[in-house]
């Protein structure tokens, strides 16, 4: 964890003990700076319904466990009752999980250490729905998420997982070893874009909340366009690493360009996650070159099926680097690149 969430989560903790003793006059707010840190603690880089979810969750939970225990005490199966209520209510509530679990979490924090023990107040109530309050306003208006380094962070493991998965595919291939191969295909069927696409999310709400939209959307436009394209290099890998392990448990002759071919394919998405578009671009483009010298030097339908592949997943990562289609297709047919359209 860098300095920056360390400094959101402090600001967060004591803007809302500071709103809750100076505003609501309570004496000691305990669950408004714990309410902020937890809601905090999602926002950054999450999905901002999910962290309304869970400062809903802390402050319905304490509601319901300080009515319950004032009404029935604490104790062993008191725990159980304000449990499943708890859980009851936030579900009727129409709550996800993360409502569930901290309107849970919250209501056994209320039964279990500081039970009511002076009649039935809201003020605990309150106090959770000022500290997520506050955590939501300072992750939105004091401490904005940058858009784009959220993107690009969320972007960097699927890069990193997709080159390694080429990289693994070429090692098998090279040393016609089918244990490599398959490695190479548990590799990139664990690359997940579920990251990214929560990402996409997040960014599209703080550019929303952004006091200037209009340039952040235009930035983020690229991102969106590497996302769509990087699910699309994504499949087209996982196709060439069974097509690897198929033509090695087959003895299919593979020729060495087709290795040079994957290797400069890897640089590519390596560049692509150092955010190096042009070396992303000449080394998709050579990887293209690379795969088109194979179809003239080999009829083996192994190879072919690896060779058609290894261009679509070409044609994916010069889109993701910003071409246009039309001049990405160019490349791979033997074209100059251009830089992007």
């Amino acid at each position: 964890m860098g300095a920056r969430p360390i400094l959101h989560t402090a600001v967060a903790a004591s803007l809302a003990w500071l709103a809750a003793t100076e505003l609501l006059g309570h004496e000691q707010p305990f669950f408004a700076p714990i309410a902020a840190v937890i809601t905090l603690g999602l926002t950054v880089g999450q999905r901002r319904r999910r962290a309304v979810e869970m400062a809903v969750g802390v402050a319905l939970g304490i509601l319901v466990a300080d009515l319950i225990v004032f009404v029935i005490g604490s104790g062993t199966w008191q725990i159980a009752v304000v449990t499943a209520l708890a859980m009851g209510a936030a579900i009727l509530f129409g709550g996800g999980t993360l409502l569930v679990s901290q309107a849970t979490t919250s209501a056994v924090l209320v039964a279990t250490l500081q039970p009511p023990d002076d009649g039935v107040s809201l003020a605990r109530f309150l106090d959770a729905l000022t500290g997520g309050g506050i955590a939501l306003a300072v992750a939105t208006l004091l401490f904005p998420v940058d858009p784009v380094l959220v993107m690009r962070r969320a972007a960097g493991p699927v890069l990193h997982g997709l080159a390694v998965a080429i990289d693994t595919v070429a090692d098998g291939l090279e040393r016609r070893d089918p244990d490599a191969a398959e490695r190479a295909l548990v590799r990139a069927r664990g690359v997940s874009l579920i990251e990214l696409r929560e990402a996409l999310v997040a960014a599209g709400d703080s550019i929303r909340l952004s006091p200037r939209p209009g340039r952040a959307q235009a930035r983020m436009r690229r991102y969106e366009t590497m996302a769509d394209h990087l699910g699309l290099a994504v499949n087209n890998v996982r196709v060439v690493a069974r097509g690897a392990a198929r033509a090695i448990a087959l003895g299919d002759a593979t020729p060495p360009d087709l290795i040079v071919a994957l290797r400069a394919l890897a640089r590519s998405a390596r560049a692509l996650g150092a955010d190096e578009l042009e070396a992303a671009r000449e080394a998709a483009a050579d990887a293209a070159s690379e795969a088109n010298a194979v179809m003239e030097q080999t009829g083996n339908m192994s190879a072919l099926h690896i060779v058609g592949q290894l261009r679509s997943t070409a044609v994916d990562l010069l889109r993701a680097a910003g071409m246009e289609h039309a001049d990405a297709a160019d490349v791979v047919r033997g074209g100059a690149v251009h830089g992007p359209g």
